[in-house]
C-alpha cells in the first residue's frame, strides 16, 4: 500500500507502522505534561470519552477539526502536535491552571471582562515601564 501525505505526516500501511507518527501518544504526552485530565480535555472539546480514549491510544486518528479542538483545549498550537522534538519541559501544571482561569473569564459579562482586561493591561504596562526604566538606569551606570 503506498504512503499518503496527510497534514505533512506520512501515514504508512499496517505493515510499516514504525513510520507512522502516533498523534495519540503526542496528545497524551502534552496532556499529562500540562497536568490535565482526559476529562478536562473531553469537556473542553465536546467529545465522548470513548472516542477520546481511542484517539489517545492510537486506535482512531482524529480529523483535522478534532485535532484543532484538542490543541486548543490543551493550550498548544496545532503545529505542536506534530513537533518531533520533546519540548514539553516548559509545559507544566501552572500552565493548565492558567488556562482554566482564562476559560473562566469567558463566563463573565462584558463589563466584568473589560475590568479583567484593564487590570491585566495595567499590570503589563507597569512591567514594561519598569523594564524600560531599569534598562535606562543600567545604561546610565
Amino acid at each position: 500500500m503506498p504512503k499518503a501525505l496527510f497534514l505533512g505526516i506520512f501515514v504508512a500501511s499496517d505493515s510499516n507502522k514504525s513510520n507512522v507518527m502516533d498523534i495519540g501518544k503526542k496528545i497524551k504526552s502534552i496532556r499529562e505534561a500540562k497536568g490535565m485530565t482526559a476529562k478536562e480535555v473531553i469537556s473542553s472539546v465536546g467529545m465522548g470519552a470513548p472516542m477520546f480514549s481511542r484517539i489517545e491510544n492510537g486506535v482512531n486518528e482524529p480529523s483535522l477539526t478534532t485535532l484543532e479542538k484538542i490543541a486548543k483545549a490543551l493550550g498548544v498550537k496545532l503545529s505542536d502536535m506534530f513537533d518531533t522534538d520533546d519540548k514539553l519541559a516548559d509545559v507544566n501544571s501552572y500552565d493548565a491552571s492558567l488556562m482554566e482561569k482564562i476559560k473562566l473569564i469567558e463566563i463573565l459579562n462584558n463589563e466584568e471582562k473589560k475590568m479583567v482586561f484593564s487590570f491585566v493591561d495595567a499590570l503589563v504596562g507597569k512591567k514594561k515601564l519598569k523594564d524600560a526604566l531599569s534598562g535606562v538606569l543600567n545604561d546610565v551606570k
